[in-house]
């Protein structure tokens, strides 16, 4: 066998690499990226479920749509909108403060992250358990005849 035959027969150091590295981006965007429809209070709603563009008032959704100690997480727009008590409204960075995965559900209160199990404070976007310390940034809304949509 000569030379040219045999490195033809296996890839080079820099494409065993490169092709390892991609696996491994694509194993962690789908492990921090979640679903789209998780039903439930897990709700995720891409871009585009409102009645505009993103980000420049865009309605994101009713206010009948946001449970009442739950809330929606719009991935697109990058934002978890929750209603802790009876008509107040409270929008957040749906990046967690952790890792910068994607949070996915609000439930009784609690914003949970999928990734390594951070929670926050769905009033105040605190960080209350996992290994999540920051708390979430909050994000401007403006809610105005039942419509919520991104100051």
């Amino acid at each position: 066998m000569n030379a040219s035959q045999g490195s033809q027969a296996r890839p080079g150091r820099r494409s065993v690499v490169a092709a390892v590295g991609a696996v491994g981006v694509t194993a962690a965007l789908t492990a921090c990226g979640g679903s789209q429809d998780t039903g439930g209070s897990d709700t995720v709603r891409p871009a585009g479920s409102g009645d505009g563009a993103n980000g420049d008032g865009a309605v994101l959704a009713k206010t009948s749509d946001i449970p009442e100690g739950g809330g929606m997480v719009f991935a697109d727009e990058g934002v978890v909108v929750t209603q802790p008590t009876p008509g107040t409204f409270k929008a957040f960075s749906s990046k967690c403060t952790h890792q910068g995965c994607a949070v996915k559900g609000v439930a009784d209160g609690v914003i949970k992250c999928p990734c390594h199990n951070s929670t926050f404070d769905a009033t105040t976007g605190e960080a209350t358990g996992g290994p999540a310390t920051v708390p979430l940034p909050e994000k401007p809304i403006r809610v105005e005849n039942g419509a919520i949509t991104l100051a």
